[in-house]
């Protein structure tokens, strides 16, 4: 895991499309049993080099229930995201994760973390990615049937705060989605 995480940290394979340079960012291990699954670090991530230290960073601790100490020192926690370099800004906001670094590099990364027992995948990417054609029409239609993913994926729309319109359209999401996921958290990093 150690060579890996070296050859992907020091990956430019699109280098030539990223506006602020390769800055992989993610954190792995061979203990990981949650794996977060996200979009693409933004310029907050891209400029710290720490996964998630933004806004929508504290949002994701909030919903899986735990501190930020927890987030980033449990050995059971890894994150992996979709695109490992912040691709750039887009019209209404960040650019998709580059195409080339999840097919290049999670089935590497994933064979060398072999306890991993569920997976959150946050955003249409993820989703798309991984569940294929049984992901649903739409993410919200995706996140309302969460259960049918369980137990190996847990969906979740992106923790940006810039959702915060969709989390008002779709109140359920706290009610019903959120407090299953902190329990499942809880249980995974206590086992």
């Amino acid at each position: 895991m150690k060579q890996l995480l070296t050859t992907i940290r020091g990956c430019e394979i699109c280098k030539y499309h990223l506006p602020l340079g390769p800055r992989p960012v993610l954190s792995a291990n061979a203990e990981n049993r949650i794996l977060i699954v996200g979009q693409a670090p933004g310029t907050a991530v891209h400029k710290s080099g720490i996964p998630w230290d933004d806004p929508s960073g504290r949002n994701l601790r909030r919903w899986m229930g735990i501190d930020d100490e927890t987030f980033y020192n449990h050995p059971y926690i890894g994150i992996v995201p979709m695109g490992f370099c912040y691709p750039g800004k887009g019209k209404t906001g960040d650019l998709p994760p580059r195409k080339e670094c999840a097919p290049t590099w999670h089935a590497s990364l994933l064979e060398q973390m072999p306890n991993v027992k569920l997976m959150l995948l946050i955003g249409k990417y993820a989703q798309d990615y991984y569940l294929g054609k049984s992901a649903k029409k739409n993410l919200t239609e995706t996140v309302m049937h969460f259960d049918e993913y369980l137990p190996n994926y847990f969906v979740l729309p992106h923790p940006s705060p810039r959702n915060n319109i969709w989390m008002k359209r779709n109140d359920w999401f706290e009610e019903a989605v959120l407090p299953d996921l902190k329990v499942r958290v809880a249980q995974i990093l206590t086992s």
